[in-house]
């Protein structure tokens, strides 16, 4: 059980880091985008470049290319950027609650008011993936047209989430009946 734990602290952490990284490239590419949209054409057709052929698609939220006739829809990119920064940090924090849970853990009960409120905020993180992806698809679409992105909703995490906020309700009730037992003790 030890050894289990130890493996689920790493991994979490490893991902955790990793969306960390993620949220902040995406960052600096819509402003390294913003930068060089006036002075370095060199950078946009490098962008332009690289993603002429590629669907972009992070936790759900998908655009078609931000390429149109070989030149950089730079409007497209940068919510694309934005979106994707938003998800990785979502994703991040979700990652970071169960770091902390394995870590709470370790040398006691799970029953903890924190990781009651750590479960019942990976619940709502989870569901706010799908519905920032939702929101991040709309403004594509005014901003952008309707050739860049399909309106939809991945009802996967929406579940995943309540199903999350489900189990918080069963820890919440283990902290109670934890602490009767200390009080008879």
């Amino acid at each position: 059980m030890k050894s289990l734990n130890t493996f689920g602290k790493a991994i979490t952490k490893i991902f955790e880091v990793f969306h960390w990284i993620g949220a902040v490239g995406m960052a600096i590419a819509a402003i390294g985008i913003i930068i060089a949209n006036n002075s370095v054409e060199n950078f946009k057709s490098l962008v332009a470049e690289n993603f002429a052929r590629e669907d972009l698609s992070v936790y759900g939220f998908q655009m078609g290319a931000p390429v149109v006739n070989g030149e950089l829809n730079v409007a497209a990119f940068i919510i694309f950027c934005i979106g994707a920064a938003l998800l990785m940090v979502v994703v991040a924090m979700i990652f970071r609650n169960l770091h902390l849970i394995f870590k709470k853990s370790e040398n006691s009960t799970p029953f903890q008011k924190d990781n009651v409120r750590m479960m019942r905020e990976i619940g709502i993180f989870a569901i706010a993936i799908p519905v920032i992806g939702f929101i991040m698809s709309v403004i594509t679409r005014l901003v952008c047209g309707v050739d860049f992105a399909e309106i939809s909703i991945d009802m996967g995490g929406i579940s995943m989430g309540i199903i999350v906020l489900c189990f918080s309700q069963f820890f919440a009730h283990g902290v109670e009946l934890e602490n009767d037992v200390d009080g008879l003790l």
